[in-house]
């Protein structure tokens, strides 16, 4: 197996996870938040797509697959709107896209060479990213940075009565 399809494969079950964790949540769960400006789970699904798309797409391919209509309702780096504060996609379109952009990272990863792993990577404005400095780092750190979303998810779950999953 080559690392590109290592890489892949390590995405896909770290989404494997996620999806687990998102399965049962419905309705006003979907904007569950502890407190105010913290994430919900409709926002860590949108915010998965969109650095999904960033991380691998925009950092390490050159080009963007999601519309900025779409990236724009899922900020980094400031407090979470709640759904009555904000007129999110809904669920099922944000679910639709984390899943279209997940199927099309699979394939982009997979066909990465070692070549282009080894190549930099930079963060917004191609000023060094403080997680990674090259390609291979920027596609880790991906499937690090849904791991500790998915954390997320399991705590909002249990907040919501959800069962433990295993």
């Amino acid at each position: 197996m080559k690392l590109g399809e290592c890489l892949a494969h390590e995405l896909d079950g770290t989404r494997e996870w996620t999806l687990k964790l998102l399965a049962d949540i419905d309705g006003d769960a979907w904007g569950f938040q502890p407190a105010p400006g913290l994430a919900h789970p409709l926002w860590l699904c949108g915010h998965l797509a969109v650095s999904q798309h960033t991380l691998i797409h925009v950092r390490c391919l050159g080009g963007g697959v999601l519309d900025e209509s779409f990236v724009g309702h899922f900020p980094i780096g400031r407090p979470v709107l709640s759904l009555g504060e904000h007129a999110y996609p809904p669920p099922s379109e944000a679910r639709r896209v984390m899943d279209e952009v997940h199927a099309r990272t699979l394939e982009a990863v997979s066909r990465m060479s070692d070549a282009l792993l080894s190549e930099p990577a930079f963060g917004a404005g191609g000023a060094p990213h403080p997680h990674y400095k090259d390609k291979l780092g920027a596609v880790v750190h991906c499937s690090r940075h849904e791991a500790f979303h998915a954390g997320q998810l399991a705590m909002l779950r249990r907040l919501t009565g959800r069962p433990f999953l295993r």
